[in-house]
Order: C-alpha cells, then sequence, then structure tokens
C-alpha cells in the first residue's frame, strides 16, 4: 500500500487549500472563537454542526433553501443559540455579500451538508474565492478531545453499510466497550462526540458524499484506526459527474489509517476496493486486511464450510485460523443467510478485531444483532393452494448492486422495481437476474428504464407497471402499493417470493426507502385480510 495521497478526481469546481488559521484547528481545543463559518444545509448533519461550531464560539451563518416545518423549528433553536438563520430559495442565489457580512473575505469556512451537489453555485463560488470547504465529518474529526479521543472505525462502500457498521458496533459492545455507530447512519459524529457519557468506540458510516469533502490537508484530517471498503457498483452518478469520480471518493476510506484497511477479495483478479486500496496513502505499518467467502489465506479473514475464520489477527495465522462465529449465528429464525450478510459480517469482525476485540465478542455480537428494518425483511408467508408465497421487503436496495444480492437471494421472484434512477442503467442486473423473474411489477419515474432492460435482456418476463390508470385515478402512496401488491398477487405462484426491492431512490413517489417498505407492507397486510 501507499504510494501517494489519493486525488480529487472528479471535482467540478476549483477547491481552495485550508487556510493557516483553519489549518490551526486539529482538536476541541484549538482556536475555534471567532471563526467565521458558513453552514450550508440545516438537516441532521448540517444542525448538529452549527450547534457544535456555536458552543465552540464560532460566529456562524446557516443557510437552507427549504422553510418547512422542521427547518423553521431548527431556525429558531439556532437563533437562540446565536447564529443567523436564513431560510428560502433567494438566499441560494444572492450575492454573498448580502448574506453574510465581508462577503467571501468575512469568511474562514464553509461547512457543508453532504447532499449538496459540489456544483451548487455558492459551493463554486467558495472555492474561486479561496475560502476552505468542509464537510460534517471534516469538522467532527477537527472536534475531537485533545486527550484520550475515541479511536474511529471508518466503513463505506455502495451497499451494506448500515447493516455492518450497526454490526460492528454490536461486536464492540459485546466485547465490553462503549460503542456507537453514528456518522450516515443516522447520529450525527459530532453528537456522538458530545453525548456526556462518552464513547470509547466510533463506528462510523461514510458516505461517498461526506468523503467527497474531507480535507486534503493530511496532517490534520481524518486517520482512521481500521478502515474498510465493502464494495463498489455505480450510483450516485448523478451527482459525482462520472463512475471514476464515484469510486475515486470510496477510495478516500483508507487514506491516513493507522493500523488496518479491509478490501473485498475478488474471486479472480483484483476488486475494486483491492484497486482503490493499493493506491491509497495510509500510516507506515497499517495492514491490508482481504475478506473472502472462501478458504481465507494468511492476512485474511473468510468462511470455512460454515465457520467465519479468522487468519489475520492471531499469531499462528500462516498455520492456523481462528473460529469467530458460524453461520446459525447470523441466521435469522433459521432462514438461510444470504453471501452478502456474510460478507457484511466478515468485514465488521475484521474492523472489531482491529480494535483488539476478543474472538469470543465476534461470535455474541452477531448473535445480537437485529438486522434494520426494510433490509430483506419477510412481512408475510401467504399459504396458498399447492405451497407458499413469501413476501419480503427489501426497499433499502436502492441501486442495482443491492437488487442484485436481494434477487440472488431467492429462487422465483414477482420483482416489485422502480423509482429514482440516480443516473444508473440496469442491463447488467436483468441480464444476470432475469431467468429467476416470474414477472416485473414496475413503479416509479424511471420504471421505463427497467422495462427496457427487461425487453432485451429477458424478453418472456411479464412486466405490469403501476400507474394511474391502475390505481383509479389516485396515486398516493397507500394507493400505489396496494395496486402493486394486487398484480403481484395476480402473478405470483406457489414457491415465488414477491420480492420489493426497488434498485432505485424512493424520493419520487415516497419521503424516503422506509416510507416505501412501509406502504409495502401494510398493503400486504391489507391485501392478505381480505
Amino acid at each position: 500500500m501507499g504510494g501517494r495521497q489519493l486525488s480529487w478526481l472528479g471535482n467540478p469546481e476549483p477547491r481552495a487549500d485550508d487556510t493557516d488559521r483553519v489549518r490551526q484547528l486539529r482538536d476541541a481545543s484549538s482556536p475555534w472563537a471567532g471563526l467565521r463559518v458558513l453552514v450550508l444545509g440545516i438537516g441532521v448533519s448540517g444542525f448538529a454542526a452549527a450547534d457544535a461550531l456555536l458552543e465552540a464560539d464560532c460566529e456562524v451563518t446557516v443557510l437552507d433553501a427549504a422553510t418547512g416545518p422542521g427547518q423553521q423549528e431548527k431556525a429558531k433553536l439556532l437563533d437562540v443559540l446565536g447564529a443567523r438563520v436564513l431560510l428560502g430559495p433567494e438566499h441560494l442565489v444572492a450575492p454573498v455579500g448580502e448574506t453574510v457580512p465581508g462577503g467571501w473575505g468575512g469568511l474562514d469556512l464553509v461547512v457543508t451538508s453532504p447532499g449538496w451537489r459540489p456544483d451548487t453555485a455558492l459551493l463554486r463560488a467558495a472555492g474561486l474565492a479561496g475560502v476552505p470547504v468542509w464537510g460534517d465529518v471534516e469538522v467532527a474529526w477537527r472536534m475531537r478531545p485533545a486527550q484520550g479521543a475515541a479511536p474511529w472505525l471508518t466503513l463505506t462502500g455502495t451497499n451494506g453499510k448500515t447493516t455492518t457498521v450497526e454490526m460492528t458496533a454490536e461486536i464492540l459492545r459485546a466485547d465490553g466497550r462503549r460503542a456507537i455507530a453514528c456518522g450516515n447512519v443516522g447520529t450525527p459524529i459530532v453528537e456522538a462526540l458530545r453525548h456526556p457519557h462518552g464513547f470509547e468506540v466510533l463506528a462510523v458510516e461514510l458516505s461517498s458524499y461526506q468523503l467527497h469533502w474531507l480535507s486534503t490537508d493530511t496532517e490534520a484530517s481524518l486517520r482512521p484506526l481500521a478502515s474498510a471498503l465493502l464494495n463498489i457498483a455505480p450510483d450516485h452518478l448523478d451527482w459525482h459527474g462520472s463512475a471514476d469520480a464515484y469510486a475515486a471518493a470510496k477510495g478516500r476510506v483508507y487514506a491516513n489509517t493507522e493500523v488496518a484497511c479491509v478490501y473485498e477479495v475478488a474471486a479472480e483478479g483484483v476488486s475494486a476496493s483491492e484497486g482503490l486500496l493499493r493506491e491509497a496513502d495510509v500510516v507506515e505499518g497499517a495492514r491490508a486486511i482481504g475478506t473472502t467467502l472462501g478458504t481465507p489465506a494468511p492476512g485474511m479473514l473468510g468462511l470455512v464450510e460454515d465457520v467465519l475464520c479468522d487468519r489475520a489477527f492471531i499469531a499462528e495465522r500462516r498455520s492456523n485460523a481462528a473460529e469467530l462465529a458460524t453461520l446459525a449465528d447470523l441466521s435469522v429464525e433459521g432462514a438461510p443467510v444470504p453471501p452478502h450478510t456474510v460478507a457484511n459480517a466478515l468485514t465488521a469482525a475484521a474492523l472489531a478485531r482491529a480494535a483488539g476485540v476478543a474472538q469470543v465478542a465476534v461470535r455474541d455480537g452477531l448473535r445480537g444483532f437485529v438486522p434494520a428494518p426494510h433490509r430483506v425483511a419477510t412481512v408475510a408467508v401467504q399459504t396458498v393452494e399447492g405451497g407458499e408465497v413469501r413476501w419480503v421487503d427489501d426497499s433499502k436496495a436502492t441501486n442495482a448492486h443491492a437488487a442484485a444480492a436481494s434477487l440472488a437471494s431467492f429462487g422465483s421472484v414477482v420483482w416489485v422495481a422502480g423509482g429514482l434512477a440516480k443516473g444508473a442503467r440496469f442491463e447488467d442486473l436483468v441480464a444476470e437476474h432475469g431467468s429467476r423473474l416470474r414477472a416485473a411489477v414496475l413503479i416509479g419515474r424511471d420504471r421505463d428504464l427497467l422495462a427496457e432492460a427487461l425487453a432485451r435482456h429477458a424478453p418472456e418476463v411479464p412486466v405490469v407497471p403501476v400507474d394511474l390508470a391502475q390505481t383509479g385515478g389516485v396515486l398516493s402512496p397507500e394507493t400505489l402499493m396496494d395496486a402493486v401488491v394486487a398484480r403481484a398477487a395476480e402473478l405470483a405462484r406457489p414457491g415465488d417470493t414477491v420480492l420489493l426491492a426497488p434498485a432505485c431512490a424512493s424520493m419520487d413517489q415516497f419521503d424516503s426507502y422506509g416510507h416505501r417498505g412501509d406502504a409495502f407492507a401494510a398493503a400486504v397486510r391489507r391485501h392478505l385480510a381480505g
């Protein structure tokens, strides 16, 4: 490993190096007071960053285009704490001199929420003006305690991030550590740092957006104890601009890692994560730790029959392997364990073992882990003449890679898919899994992309789009999913699984993937109740 600092491939805007004032900010004892900061976004991460900056006596201005009740409530709180908050789209297009006293010259730092695209006018202007731009992760890292800061175990990937980071935290807790899963998983990192009882280890999920906005100052920026990249498949191309830019952002998770960099071992050749790891500049002495669904070589974690094994964190790794857990420890109610769940568990085990947890803690943590909702969750098993039909909610499968893993878990599927494609295509997905499809029920704005892929690669599969004509002219989430379930029930046969694995984002018709999954589950229950 090593060789160079990861580059900022794909950034469409000029990027300012950290100024002398900003470069001094290394931890909570640094001279934060009086720092003039513009925070873009008043969502979960933006609000948490602004709150922490105000506590550090910074001068904070917050901008957000949204003006809903949630934004108004947060604005009132920040106003009481001393921030200047401006809501409404007009503030995003006004000259910054009308928004911030002194204009760009009156700012030391811009902190952007993860969802703000790099080509946003304000972010481009900040780069041109030489004002450093950080994300919420950079703020959190630089606000760590000067002494006794909890180490970070960082994780990214196209799919499986949340499951794996929560598995990691569960294993750490089974070892007696005060640990939390935070970051993109829901709890902002700055909130975890400010918890009154503190944490001994942070298991940190990082999105490609968050990784994109890390500082290029390698001396002061993120330095994880261990890091992992689960997998990479095309996603968020509309935000990053290209697959190469997206991969480069993901690869930044390895930069400056101190102990262990965890990567996916390819069945043949070099995996995407291993390729990015080879390019990463890590701390001298950091080890590359592979995970495989096959028999592990020395320096890897893998699977031998039904046993998860460690040949990386034991002294006798050249001749022996340590048993960590079994597939039975991962099974939910005795159901078969999908390959992606095993891969997630191996990565979580590797991160936790890098932090020094005992072997038995891996087993106990995985046994105690409860999967998040909307991830290959059985909603109901319907008894029909000749057998059963299983109804499964995997609404969290918001891209083709996640949907592929979900489809691979079942033999014969009535597939419910569609939504916002985010710039992705579905040719490879359908070509690989079309043979297991009984039928497809398609929803959402970009359903035609799925229909086209099905027509090319699985023309024998019946395709049923659900639109206004099939919902009685009313397209609420409830009427939509009632129509989806009714069509799926007509198509399903004994032994089939009706699988909601949309391969798309949800925001065209639902508030979130959770809202979509809940609507599907409720419609299934209504249908089965008659």
